[in-house]
């Protein structure tokens, strides 16, 4: 999608076409009450639909190629019913009209590049400047934008593809790309990235997804605990741009190696915590890219739910919905509170291409970017 598309984007919101929905006959349902129907339309001239992907335990998660997004996800709690435990919108319409990244696929490169600058060899690139005079997220209109193409593998597993081309947004060379989103049968949603380009490129990709395991999204998540395997961090200045520093957890309120409420520090008088107002950084993980470890886990009292993630790469960004205001409505006319959810997304560090010092970010013709991540989820 190029940034022109943006203003087509804009104009075309009042003609975006939701099937049944339109007049006011429901379709098909899923466990989390979207109807499918809301997702049937057409975006920037592609067509866009809601995939369900379930498994034998009774889990569920809803995915639509708009943006790559997970729209639901049904786990069961400690008493075996079903709950809804991440942020989303009931249509496409709702994806299109409001802004936000909930549950998006980010690219071509997560999170943030200082002034939207970056040099391969000698030559200087110029991204979007779109938060705080910073690249955010690929730009205003990412690979969260895009009308991603579907394949059905089977009941429980999607392939999305798409082929960003040369100099898209800034960013050098033709890449494609194939996102693979697999429910396994342990209540595990796995999440494989593979791309690969035809020039030198640099590329970070992530799902962001906002977790609220209480099984109530009106309510904040800081009743919830949370454990990071993370010895060190990466600081922010007041725009939220690392400032090259790895900094130790050690006696910081982000020593979060030992499981503790998220309420407990987050409104610490910490020059941090300021900046990012709340938590809103890179975790340095500790799990040296290995898979098998836990990167990161979240429980929730109330609904007895665990999620834990893993991951194959060196960073997460962990984010306390500090933006969320109570002003944007979600599922089922849900008004989102302040600190309403969780997010942790996997990564390489923010502004990789310009810190010498944090993991490249490089890719080369000839090799294939991998990256996986996962959330199981568990009750206790």
């Amino acid at each position: 999608m190029k940034i022109r598309d943006l203003m087509c984007c804009t104009a075309m919101l009042a003609l975006l076409s939701c099937g049944g929905a339109a007049d006011g006959q429901l379709g098909e349902t899923t466990k989390s009450g979207l109807d499918k129907a809301n997702f049937e339309s057409v975006v920037n001239g592609k067509p866009t639909h809601l995939y369900v992907l379930s498994n034998s335990r009774g889990m569920e998660v809803c995915v639509t190629n708009y943006g790559g997004r997970i729209v639901s996800m049904m786990v069961p709690d400690k008493n075996g019913d079903l709950q809804d435990v991440v942020l989303g919108h009931d249509s496409i319409a709702d994806y299109v009209n409001i802004d936000g990244n909930f549950g998006a696929l980010i690219g071509r490169y997560g999170n943030r590049i200082n002034q939207g600058r970056f040099k391969i060899g000698d030559t200087e690139y110029q991204l979007p400047q779109n938060n705080y005079g910073h690249c955010l997220h690929g730009g205003p209109v990412g690979f969260h934008h895009a009308v991603w193409d579907a394949n059905v593998l089977n009941d429980s597993t999607i392939e999305l593809s798409l082929t960003s081309p040369d100099g898209e947004a800034g960013f050098p060379g033709k890449l494609d790309v194939k996102v693979v989103y697999s429910l396994l049968t342990d209540n595990a949603l796995r999440i494989d990235y593979t791309a690969q380009t035809d020039k030198p490129t640099i590329v970070n990709l992530t799902n962001h997804s906002y977790f609220n395991l209480g099984g109530d999204a009106s309510k904040d998540v800081l009743d919830e605990y949370v454990q990071i395997n993370a010895d060190a961090f990466t600081p922010i200045d007041s725009t939220f741009m690392t400032t090259g520093e790895i900094r130790k957890v050690d006696g910081t309120p982000f020593d979060f190696r030992k499981a503790k409420l998220l309420g407990k520090d987050i409104d610490a008088d910490d020059e941090q915590l300021r900046n990012g107002l709340g938590y809103d950084h890179n975790m340095v993980l500790s799990t040296d890219g290995k898979p098998t470890q836990v990167a990161a886990s979240v429980y929730a009292p109330s609904t007895g739910i665990v999620m834990e993630v893993y991951t194959t790469e060196p960073g997460i960004q962990f984010y306390t919905g500090n933006f969320l205001d109570g002003k944007v409505k979600g599922k089922r006319g849900v008004a989102y509170p302040h600190r309403g959810a969780i997010c942790l997304e996997t990564q390489h560090f923010p502004d990789s291409p310009n810190k010498p010092d944090f993991p490249s970010v490089l890719l080369q013709p000839g090799e294939t970017y991998h990256s996986m991540c996962m959330y199981k989820f568990l009750t206790k």
